[in-house]
């Protein structure tokens, strides 16, 4: 997973987010879970590129 998924103590409670973002990685999963597709995410959310969203699911 390298840098992808950060855990810093100050930052979201020290939820693990998505490369030191302010979006978790549970809130992608939550995303994923309501039926939303990972191109669906990838166009609410810019920022983040498809490698975010599986290594965030592989997290879990």
């Amino acid at each position: 997973m390298g840098n992808i998924i950060t855990i810093e103590p100050g930052k979201r409670c020290g939820k693990p987010c998505i490369r030191g973002m302010k979006i978790t990685v549970y809130e992608v999963l939550e995303y994923l879970a309501s039926g939303m597709s990972y191109e669906e995410i990838l166009d609410d959310f810019p920022y983040l590129t498809q490698e975010d969203i599986w290594d965030g699911v592989s997290f879990y």
